[in-house]
């Protein structure tokens, strides 16, 4: 199954704060807010959410197509993706731009305060993703708006199966235009919190998204996920266990990659979300989104240890 993705490739700044950003904001001053944070760890990583969706579909074995725009500064990085099996022919690379910037600041409850810089990103929306070929699904995970919406509806014009992955821009796009991302798709991920905002911005009820969509995956951190089609019972699975809470930036890609890449293996909805849950708690694990490593064997034993021996067996024999 060939696979694009289509979303930002940027470099994280992540900050790590000893201290909870919950004591420091006043509810009745949030209009005048000034704060600083004294930050105890800086670790510039490689980042983007469709970087971070391809890494971990590569590190599956999937070889995704990477479509987006960096800037002239990106050459180690496409190099990186490239050696973890990524196909980075269809990334665009800005003469006078430089590459996108996430900076994000983590406190002790995991609560997270960011900035982006899109940079070269918002040169995407120059790409027609119908350049790229035959493929099985596009996955238009966070980028440039106009990139977004141009990639959407050449989906739904060529009849191309899509799965929308709207995220951290649903803050700043309207009804209008989360409608026109959503309609039609194939998958709609997004976690609790998004899903509301969907709903809030497009007037639709949860109902009315659903028949919009074939399948809608809602993510709860740690308290599992939920997948849904229409006329079909809900599917409920755990989150995987974590050995570690060491940074949850790029947890929700994680989890979109291997779920991805195990529905292109043939698997079920169910099986398909275990596999993304258990790649999710690797990122968990790691300070950075994509400096996860593991080996099948120890992949299926936490597929084992999460959701049993028969989930491990049946996922085995697609691991690279």
């Amino acid at each position: 199954m060939r696979i694009a993705v289509a979303g930002s490739i940027a470099t994280d700044h992540l900050f790590t704060f000893q201290g909870r950003f919950s004591e420091s904001l006043l509810a009745d001053q949030l209009s005048h807010v000034s704060l600083s944070f004294l930050a105890s760890d800086l670790q510039v990583r490689r980042g983007g959410t469709g970087a971070n969706i391809a890494f971990g579909m590569g590190v599956l074995g999937a070889r995704p197509l990477l479509v987006g725009a960096v800037g002239k500064d990106s050459a180690d990085y496409l190099t990186w993706l490239q050696d973890h099996a990524v196909d980075t022919s269809h990334v665009r690379v800005s003469a006078d731009q430089a590459s996108a910037r996430f900076t994000c600041t983590t406190d002790l409850d995991h609560a997270q305060i960011a900035t982006f810089y899109p940079g070269a990103m918002s040169e995407a929306a120059h790409i027609d993703i119908a350049d790229v070929g035959e493929v099985d699904l596009v996955v238009i995970a966070p980028d440039d708006p106009g990139a977004m919406l141009r990639h959407s509806a050449s989906c739904r014009d060529r009849g191309v199966p899509f799965a929308a992955d709207p995220s951290q821009q649903l803050a700043f796009l309207d009804g209008e235009a989360i409608r026109a991302l959503v309609d039609g798709a194939t998958y709609l991920l997004h976690n609790a919190y998004e899903a509301q905002l969907v709903r809030d911005k497009t007037g639709w009820s949860a109902d009315e998204v659903l028949d919009r969509v074939g399948t809608r995956i809602t993510t709860s951190g740690a308290d599992g996920l939920l997948v849904e089609r229409t006329g079909e019972e809900p599917i409920r699975v755990a989150a995987a266990r974590a050995s570690e809470l060491t940074d949850p930036t790029g947890v929700g890609d994680g989890f979109r990659a291997g779920f991805l890449t195990a529905t292109g293996w043939g698997l079920s909805l169910e099986r398909a979300a275990q596999v993304g849950a258990v790649l999710a708690t690797f990122v968990l694990e790691t300070v950075g989104t994509q400096e996860y490593a593991f080996t099948a064997a120890g992949f299926s034993s936490r597929l084992a240890q999460a959701y049993g021996d028969d989930a491990a067996a049946e996922v085995a024999p697609h691991m690279p």
